[in-house]
């Protein structure tokens, strides 16, 4: 009973700390632009098929593929901010919405014609037997997947919290205006989020892709969980994104191992609506006069 609890929690923390860098991603976007990227999701897998192709093709572990990654996506989101946000910014958000949808089917039409619809999955991030602990086995993908993530969560604080750049993203993310009055370049910055929120995104996909086969079709699912977090977690707030990706994964780990699939997915909407209802602003709520 002890180690399915062990299990369960260290199962639980993997998926969560996975599913907070795509929150975190989504996150970054809406408080840099006011705007949901739709190919958010879409943009988790090409992460994940980026690990599939260079793990396999050069026979490298997962960890070893986070910079690339990072860097290969992080250029996609550079690429998405030029095609899908900054022409048409000044019309009305309904237009970024279309675009970014768009963006996604293309990609998901680029990986399907390139990989092909079978579910692949991606090299483990180390090659590692189970770590035994008091008799107890616990994953060590689990460990390496909460490490990876929890670095670049905490990355991703200090740049926020303690540089120039993070600081002109805040503002950019606070009052557009305002930071383009003291002379922030608020296109660079904008861009920066995308690309940033797009690299955390790409690195979800890289986390997830040895947990679970990928599919070219599972961005749909993956943005649907993003958006559910952020929702419960609180708009613009990026620690409601990290409470509100922990409530989806246990919903989806401990509530279905307990319950069932379906079960534990109808309670988790439940969660949902409960708090629309009671709590519209999310558990954390938004900082007045500050996002991010």
């Amino acid at each position: 009973m002890l180690e399915l609890i062990a299990q369960l929690s260290l199962n639980t923390l993997a998926l969560a700390a996975a599913y907070a860098l795509v929150a975190l991603g989504f996150v970054l976007v809406i408080n840099a632009v006011g705007a949901v990227n739709f190919a958010h999701g879409d943009l988790v897998v090409a992460g994940g098929f980026v690990a599939v192709l260079f793990g396999l093709q050069f026979d490298l572990p997962g960890i070893a593929l986070v910079p690339l990654i990072l860097l290969v996506t992080a250029a996609l989101g550079i690429g998405l901010s030029l095609i899908a946000y900054f022409p048409l910014r000044r019309g009305p958000p309904v237009g970024i919405y279309v675009s970014t949808i768009a963006v996604g089917v293309m990609l998901q039409n680029a990986l399907l014609n390139v990989f092909g619809p079978a579910p692949r999955r991606g090299p483990p991030l180390i090659d590692s037997p189970p770590l035994h602990l008091g008799g107890i086995a616990l994953s060590t993908q689990a460990l390496a997947t909460i490490v990876a993530a929890g670095a670049l969560v905490f990355g991703l604080h200090l740049l926020l919290e303690r540089t120039q750049i993070g600081r002109q993203l805040r503002a950019t993310a606070q009052d557009p205006l305002m930071a383009q009055s003291v002379g922030i370049d608020t296109r660079l910055t904008i861009a920066l989020s995308f690309a940033l929120a797009t690299a955390l995104a790409g690195a979800a996909g890289l986390l997830l892709a040895p947990l679970h086969f990928v599919t070219p079709h599972d961005g749909a699912a993956l943005i649907l969980k993003a958006y559910v977090a952020t929702v419960i977690g609180g708009w613009g707030r990026l620690q409601g994104a990290l409470m509100g990706a922990l409530i989806v994964a246990a919903f989806e780990i401990v509530g279905a191992t307990i319950l069932s699939q379906p079960v534990a997915e109808a309670l988790l909407y439940l969660v949902l609506l409960g708090t629309l209802w009671l709590k519209p602003e999310g558990l954390f709520g938004e900082a007045s006069g500050r996002r991010a």
